[in-house]
Parts: C-alpha cells; structure tokens; sequence
C-alpha cells in the first residue's frame, strides 16, 4: 500500500514510484508474452499501442491485486482498465516519445486516468527512461500540442515549446520490476535508446468508473488524427461497480481496431 506521503507526492508532483515491486517470475512471464506478440506483429517493435487487441493474455497482469490496491487509494474504489500498452525502445535505435500530456489523446469523460508504468527492463538515462516535469499536471487542463509526422517518435503528439519547460524535467529512473503511476495530466517524454541495452514498459490505463469511456469523443479523434480507432477498445471492470451508469464493458471484435 501507498504510505500517507506518498500520497501526498502524487497529488504533490503527479507520479509516485511505489515499494512495491513485480516478482521476477512475473517479469519473465511478461517478456515471453511481449516475445510472443512481436512473432506475430513485428510491427509493434517500438510501441504497441492497445496491447489487449492483440493478445488478452496480458490482461492477466492487470489483475495484479497489489497495484489495484494502491490505484484503489488514488483514484477510488471503482476501477476501470481501459487500455494496456507496450513502449519497447529497443537497444541501438528505440524512438523517442515527446514530452505530451496523456489526456491529449485520450476519449474519457470528465477526464480521469492513472498511468501504472512498468518496468520490465531497468529504465535508465542511458537507455531512454521516463522524463517527467513534477507539478505540471496541478492545472488540471489540457496543455496545447502540436500534430507531428516524425517516424523516430514513438507518438505524434508533442507539447508546443512555450507551454512547458524541459529545463524542469526529472528522469524516473526504475529497476525492472518497479513501477511509477502517474496523473493524466502530467506532463513527460522519453530520449531515444542509443543504447546497447532495451528499455521495455508496460502500461496499464486505470480510470474511476465514474468516468465514461465516451466512443463517440473517441470517433471524432479517429477522424481528425486517423491512426487506431478508440472507439472499439474493449473496457473491463476490475474492481468495484460502473458509477457512470453508462460503460460498456462488452468484448470487443480486435479487427475493428485497425
């Protein structure tokens, strides 16, 4: 569980690295999954970013009931898993994220989301590790992006320069198996993977159920940006009861994704 000032530093700065780490059994079980999903969509070397459209076996790792505890004490007891992700930054030539906001690309409403980070490599400044600017989420908006087209991000949307300051950015360095979660509206990035060594992280997209995944925000987002279709992700109540009164937690055709 999250001590008292830990909870205090995530309301404070936006993440907090928790004690409590993945057991290497685990960690082994996550890497032979990822191994398994690349075989089969090479693609997704880089980033994959709906990894339960692809390949539910990962949603074991969700069910973790140690990290739905401490999400439990940040952001209620009524839980939602809408999204896992897989950001890989291979040795050598992994991409670099821009520093963005979460929330940016994201069709809940009101806006609502805790970011569980998982290290399944040791994130370090050497091989491309989270870089976070602490504070930035306490204005509870959405900073101003800018639409990119750079095949060496791993995402394309960017914070516009005057909206932030990367002089105040911090590198949330992890041993594999730590983890960090962070507010929705905090605002981070990562450097490319120069490295001869890779820096493998897994998400897992926790929202309050009082939220709405609301698929026609997530249609109108696919028109204007293209890219996967968030209206069709599958969403799984993990604990508690749907407070919206209107999720729909149905499993959904991964086809309908593309």
């Amino acid at each position: 569980m999250l001590s008292t000032a830990q909870i205090a530093d995530y309301q404070e700065k936006g993440y907090v690295i928790p004690d409590y780490r993945l057991p290497a059994a685990t960690l082994a079980a996550i890497g032979r999954d990822h191994d398994r999903l690349l075989a089969s969509y090479p693609q997704f070397r880089d980033n994959c970013p709906a990894l339960l459209s692809y390949d539910l076996a990962f949603l074991n790792f969700a069910r973790d009931a140690n990290i739905l505890d401490m999400a439990e004490q940040l952001i209620g007891p009524d839980i939602a898993l809408w999204n896992m992700s897989f950001f890989a930054k291979p040795a050598i030539n992994g991409k670099k994220t821009p520093f963005h906001q979460d929330g940016e690309y994201w069709p809940i409403r009101p806006l609502a989301t805790c970011t569980v980070w998982i290290a399944v490599d040791d994130a370090t400044t050497e091989n491309g590790c989270l870089r976070i600017i602490p504070g930035s989420h306490k204005p509870r908006r959405l900073m101003a992006h800018e639409q990119k087209s750079d095949p060496n991000y791993t995402l394309q949307q960017e914070l516009q320069a005057d909206e932030y300051d990367g002089a105040a950015a911090e590198n949330l360095i992890l041993e594999a198996g730590q983890m960090s979660f962070h507010d929705v509206y905090l605002a981070h990035g990562s450097e490319a993977n120069c490295s001869a060594r890779p820096r493998r992280g897994m998400t897992l997209r926790l929202m309050p159920t009082s939220s709405l995944y609301d698929r026609e925000v997530a249609r109108k987002m696919h028109d204007a940006r293209g890219g996967f279709d968030l209206s069709n992700h599958s969403l799984f109540l993990l604990r508690g009861k749907d407070r919206s009164v209107g999720n729909d937690f149905r499993l959904r055709d991964p086809s309908d994704m593309l």
